[in-house]
């Protein structure tokens, strides 16, 4: 699947304030969601920032979108001019969440994450193979499996390993572990375990981290100067309230 973009990728211009994440309420979000979101009763949207990689001028910022009981959206933010204007770099996914990513050189990067409704299922990948001009989706494990992506590494722009999380449930192990020779276009069972073995993490970036705002209603991407952070950007916690009512409730739909 090829992510493209879609009217969330519009230019976010850094003027030193919490810059806000479109939202518009989309009336099948919301009832795919199960969200009846009226003027007396509406739904706060808020962003939630997991994890931050960088390389050069280029930052990832992965994370999703969620209401008080579900996770609506992905979100993949991308600045090529060192946090002063962003952009979604990939298209939203629908009831999923990402929590980890890896900068490999310019042209290849990769995010992590999974789908999160009902439970944590079918863990996925995007990644690029241009800087970010396109990204590509592909799943880890078997369609519908139950798991969610515990660590992983590429330690080329080809080879990768991965640990996924499949519960306690799990017959033949609950860690599962996946090596790819192919960028993460496709991946191959390595075996299983009962303990979770050594993950394979993607080096850290520690010049950086995602910290709340004092106010409590921001999330700040912040560079460690010395012993200091100096705050390179923010983004606003709630970027929405919905209060379109979707009607009656159809049937939940399968995240796209």
């Amino acid at each position: 699947m090829l992510c493209g973009f879609g009217q969330e990728a519009a230019v976010l211009v850094n003027h030193g304030e919490p810059m806000r994440v479109a939202y518009t309420c989309p009336e099948e979000d919301l009832q795919w969601a199960g969200m009846a979101c009226t003027d007396d009763d509406p739904c706060p949207i808020y962003l939630e920032l997991s994890a931050v990689a960088s390389a050069g001028p280029e930052i990832l910022v992965a994370g999703n979108l969620h209401g008080t009981s579900a996770t609506l959206n992905s979100i993949l933010l991308q600045s090529g001019d060192a946090g002063a204007t962003w952009k979604e770099a990939a298209a939203r996914i629908r009831g999923s969440a990402l929590d980890q990513v890896q900068l490999y050189d310019s042209q290849h990067r990769w995010a992590a994450g999974e789908t999160q409704f009902p439970l944590p299922r079918d863990p996925f990948f995007l990644r690029t193979t241009d800087g970010g001009a396109s990204w590509r989706h592909s799943t880890v494990g078997e369609d519908g499996s139950a798991g969610s992506i515990q660590g992983f590494r590429f330690d080329s722009a080809r080879h990768g390993e991965v640990i996924i999380d499949a519960g306690k449930a799990s017959e033949g192990g609950r860690y599962l572990s996946f090596e790819s020779e192919t960028g993460g276009d496709s991946w191959t069972s390595r075996g299983t375990a009962d303990r979770l073995p050594k993950l394979p993490l993607a080096p850290e970036n520690p010049e950086w981290r995602i910290q709340p705002g004092k106010d409590g209603k921001s999330y700040r991407i912040e560079q460690q100067t010395g012993e200091r952070g100096s705050p390179l950007a923010s983004f606003l916690i709630e970027v929405a309230t919905c209060r379109v009512d979707p009607g009656p409730l159809k049937e939940p739909l399968e995240p796209k």
